[in-house]
């Protein structure tokens, strides 16, 4: 398991409990909004690190020419 999924994981516990505070999300409903959740801030933490990679490699080109 990546460090980062951890991260994600204890972030999704806190919306979703959130959620079920605001009643919002209920026992029935609880593993479709949890993995939707999940999905939606794993997405958003690999596209922040292709941005990151994209200019970590253009930069280590860009010195050695």
């Amino acid at each position: 398991m990546h460090p980062d999924d951890e991260i994600i994981l204890r972030m999704t516990k806190e919306i979703v409990v959130k959620f079920i505070e605001l009643q919002r999300v209920s026992p029935t409903n609880f593993e479709e909004h949890f993995k939707r959740v999940y999905w939606t801030l794993k997405n958003i933490v690999v596209e922040g690190r292709i941005q990151d990679l994209k200019s970590e490699i253009l930069g280590d080109n860009e010195s050695k020419d």
